[in-house]
C-alpha cells in the first residue's frame, strides 16, 4: 500500500501485513487534481493548484492529530497501470474500512454558518451525490466531517441524524452495525440516488458494500452493474436483489440502483428459508414462498 507521509508530501511503498496506521481522504474530485506522477516532481505550478492545497491541508491536519501517514486517491494510485488501478478499486472498501480515521472534506460547505445554514449546505453538498463516498461514509469506523477551509463540522456519529436524513441509510450503518445485516435491496437503495461521472463506476462504488470482486472492464457501459448483480446473485441467497421498481426495464435484474429507489424499507424474512438460486444460460432458476393474501 501506497502512503503520503504528513510531514513532507513524500510516497512511501508498505508490503501487506506492515501498513502504518493512516488517515484516509473522502473528497470529490475538481479538475485540478495532484496524480502521482506530479508529486514527485513539485514545482511552483503545481504547488498553485487546489488539488496541491487539498493534499497539504489535509496532511497538515493528519500531522497535527498525531498521524504520519496519510491515503489520498488522487495520488495514492498510479492509474496509468490497469492492474494497480483494478486493485486499488477492489481493495477500496478495506482500505477505508482500516483506516484509523477518514477526513470528509467538503469544499461546497463554507465556515461559520448557523445551524439551519449549516444544515441546508450539507443536504446541498456534492459530497452526497456521488457513488464513491457511500462506501467512504459506511466503512470506516471514525468519519470526521470538514468545511472548505479544514475547520472540523463534526463526526458520521455526532451528525448521524442529520446524515440518515440526507441519505435515508438507516442509523445503525452509521454506528458501525454489519451491513450484512441489510438486505440487498436495501443497500442498493443507499445508492439509488447517487451518481459517478463514468458509467462503470456505479458498479464497481458498490462491489464493497457486496463484498464481492471482479475484474473491472471500462468500456462495457451499464453491463458493469448486470455483472455486480450476477456476482453478487453467486455468494448470496437474498432474493430481495430483484426487489426493484423500473417502468422503462424489464428481466429479472435491474439496470442501476435507481431501480431500487423505493427498497429502503425491504428487509430479508430469516423466518423463512431462502432456497438457492442460480443464473443460467436460459435465464434464472429459483424458487420462491408464496403467502396467501387474506381477501
Amino acid at each position: 500500500m501506497r502512503l503520503l507521509d504528513s510531514r513532507n508530501l513524500k510516497l512511501m511503498e508498505f508490503p501487506p501485513g506492515e501498513v502504518p496506521p493512516y488517515v484516509i481522504l473522502s473528497h470529490t474530485w475538481g479538475k485540478d487534481e495532484i496524480s502521482i506522477q506530479e508529486l514527485q516532481y513539485i514545482n511552483e505550478q503545481i504547488r498553485n493548484k487546489a488539488g496541491y492545497s487539498k493534499i497539504k491541508r489535509c496532511c497538515d491536519v493528519a500531522a497535527d492529530d498525531g498521524f504520519d501517514y496519510v491515503w489520498i486517491d488522487t495520488c495514492c494510485i498510479d492509474k496509468t497501470s490497469s492492474s494497480e488501478l483494478s486493485e486499488a478499486i477492489n481493495s477500496m472498501f478495506k482500505w477505508y474500512k482500516q483506516a484509523e480515521v477518514c477526513y470528509a472534506f467538503l469544499f461546497d460547505v463554507p465556515s461559520s454558518l448557523d445551524s439551519t445554514a449549516f444544515g441546508i449546505a450539507l443536504r446541498n453538498s456534492r459530497w452526497f451525490t456521488r457513488g464513491w463516498t457511500l462506501q467512504e461514509l459506511i466503512a470506516p469506523a471514525c468519519v470526521i466531517f470538514f468545511d472548505n477551509d479544514w475547520k472540523d463540522l463534526g463526526t458520521k456519529s455526532s451528525l448521524r441524524d442529520l446524515i440518515c436524513a440526507i441519505t435515508l441509510i438507516q442509523v445503525d450503518v452509521l454506528l458501525g452495525h454489519n451491513i450484512e445485516k441489510f438486505s440487498i435491496a436495501q443497500r442498493m437503495s443507499w445508492a439509488s440516488s447517487r451518481t459517478t461521472t463514468i458509467d462503470e463506476d456505479i458498479a464497481y462504488c458498490l462491489m464493497g458494500i457486496f463484498q464481492v470482486n471482479m475484474p473491472l472492464l471500462y468500456g462495457e457501459g451499464r453491463n458493469a452493474f448486470m455483472r455486480l448483480q450476477e456476482e453478487i446473485i453467486r455468494r448470496s441467497d437474498d432474493h430481495s436483489i430483484f426487489a426493484w421498481q423500473d417502468r422503462l426495464s424489464s428481466g429479472m435484474l435491474a439496470s442501476s440502483p435507481k431501480s431500487f429507489q423505493s427498497s429502503t424499507d425491504i428487509v430479508r424474512v430469516n423466518s423463512i428459508p431462502a432456497e438457492p438460486f442460480a443464473l443460467t444460460n436460459k435465464g434464472v432458476n429459483l424458487k420462491l414462498p408464496l403467502r396467501r393474501i387474506p381477501e
